[in-house]
């Protein structure tokens, strides 16, 4: 049985289950079944998703599986993130100052504000008219 460690991140409605398995094919990342660069093709993703990892210097010492849910692009890659640090949290507590510095372990609380009525949107007004 292959021991993993596991952490859920999470980002506006995404959810993102991230498991780090000190064996097998070391380095790569794995999202839903496909390789990290052609689940997340936007540019500058792929690197911004691995800081978690650089920051600590463990990038070759774990094979990362992810199976992420919900939420558009932003949302996905952001719960990736917040989830591969929580993993990384578990395997090593004396991580969390780096991973606290970095800010990957604060999950962003920002989600679409709802439309309030008699607003066209969340927060604008139709065009007044005085006459």
């Amino acid at each position: 049985m292959e021991t993993y460690y596991e952490g859920v991140g999470r980002r506006k409605s995404a959810t993102a289950r991230v498991r780090l398995y000190t064996e097998g094919q070391l380095g790569q990342v794995v999202v839903n079944d496909r390789p990290a660069k052609e689940y997340f093709t936007r540019f500058g993703d792929l690197e911004s998703l691995m800081e978690p990892l650089e920051v600590t210097e463990l990038t070759e010492n774990f094979f990362v599986s992810v199976h992420v849910s919900g939420g558009g692009d932003t949302g996905q890659f952001g719960a990736v993130r917040h989830g591969l640090a929580r993993a990384l949290l578990k395997w090593n507590a004396e991580l969390r100052p780096k991973l606290r510095k970095g800010g990957f372990l604060t999950r962003d609380p920002r989600v679409k504000e709802r439309k309030k009525p008699g607003l066209k949107r969340a927060r604008k007004a139709p065009q007044y008219t005085k006459r």
